[in-house]
């Protein structure tokens, strides 16, 4: 029996779910560090990823060097969709030429803003909300749909800020 729920929750962590501790502050004020929240690998599996979407995904190489971190998963929110043209002005996100609409929390101003890019086809271009403190695709660019390991939908800890993302 117990060999039985090993093999059970070794494949619910490996195909479906996971969850995922915050490593850094790049997301607040939605997601804090230590927070711990639960990833769906399915989602990206048979789903499809929209604008908005958080996802967990495997950092790229030049985040260490980039940008000093040696972590190994990040945390992002989706901006750029493939074939999408970005760029940003003040405090705007432009997409496609049209402002970006953020009904997400996010904390401003853009220090580093977005160059005209255009995202290639099956990457993604990612932002933290915390869009002055986040080392993100404006530093190492856009990642790849085979980095990513899940969207982020709901928050198990702290108990105090429990639900859906």
């Amino acid at each position: 029996m117990v060999a039985i729920a090993v093999l059970v929750s070794l494949l619910v962590r490996t195909y479906v779910f996971q969850t995922f501790s915050i490593p850094t502050g790049s997301m607040e004020p939605t997601l804090h560090v230590g927070d711990r929240i639960v990833v769906s690998k399915l989602s990206v599996e048979f789903g499809t990823i929209h604008r908005g979407d958080i996802l967990v995904f495997k950092a790229p190489p030049a985040v260490r060097a980039d940008c000093g971190d040696n972590v190994t998963d990040l945390v992002k929110r989706v901006i750029g969709l493939p074939g999408d043209h970005l760029t940003s002005k003040g405090n705007t996100i432009y997409v496609n030429g049209r402002p970006l609409a953020q009904p997400w929390l996010h904390d401003l101003p853009i220090f580093r803003h977005i160059g005209k890019v255009t995202v290639p086809a099956k990457h993604y271009f990612m932002m933290g909300d915390n869009e002055p403190n986040s080392c993100d695709s404006r530093f190492w660019g856009s990642i790849p749909r085979s980095s990513i390991i899940g969207k982020a939908f709901f928050r198990i800890w702290p108990f105090s800020r429990i639900g859906f993302l």
